[in-house]
């Protein structure tokens, strides 16, 4: 078994998870996810998690003027480098934490946050800068997974995070997507839950639509 020293866990977090975190998120069962919201984005975007890019090629140029991609990991921001110069429109990425963003309030049209919210350490501050810098009357599009609305498998979801959090570079399968918009000052618009077909629903129940802040 390999020591969880620092340097180990910073080998893992910069070599590991970037290339296994894009071929997962990159499956067509979850691009066909993300395909549900990405092109409604219009004007500036703030994208919390740009990680490798992914979203990019879904957004509608018509639409989009500037994204502005905050990621805490310079090795999913590396490993997306080739994507960001095929689109059209300007990407700005910054190397930060969701939780503490240095941008002023009010900017963003959109905020974009897609299989995100499950590894951001401190959801709910993330979720607050989200809300403090999208403009009055943005909204903020949401493609997720998280807890299972079956109390059994919601349960069985509680047990297993731990392992799971530390093999997946900090993803959690047990956070209440619906729950965290509320608590955070959002109004749900919309908002479709299901599992997703051919995943299991411990790691596969989605949470996707959006929401304004109240």
């Amino acid at each position: 078994m390999t020591p969880t020293t620092p340097k180990a866990t910073g080998c893992y977090e910069r070599w590991i998870v970037p290339p296994l975190v894009g071929l997962v998120c990159g499956l067509p069962i979850i691009t066909a996810q993300r395909r549900r919201v990405v092109p409604e984005a219009e004007g500036v975007v703030l994208e919390i998690g740009i990680g490798s890019g992914l979203n990019l090629r879904h957004y509608d140029p018509g639409r989009v003027r500037r994204v502005i991609g905050v990621d805490p990991n310079p090795g999913m921001l590396a490993f997306g480098e080739a994507k960001r110069r095929k689109v059209p429109f300007e990407v700005e990425l910054l190397q930060q934490s969701a939780e503490s963003i240095t941008l002023d309030a009010g900017i963003a049209d959109t905020a974009v946050v897609t299989y995100t919210l499950c590894s951001v350490p401190q959801v709910q501050a993330a979720l607050g800068e989200v809300r403090r810098i999208l403009k009055p009357g943005g909204r903020v599009l949401v493609c997720e997974h998280g807890r299972s609305r079956t109390a059994w498998k919601a349960r069985w979801q509680d047990r297993l995070n731990p392992a799971w959090r530390t093999l997946a570079g900090g993803c959690n399968i047990n956070r209440d997507v619906e729950r965290l918009l509320l608590d955070t000052g959002f109004a749900i618009e919309r908002l479709e839950t299901y599992p997703l077909r051919f995943v299991p629903e411990i790691v596969g129940f989605h949470y996707v639509g959006s929401a304004r802040p109240r």
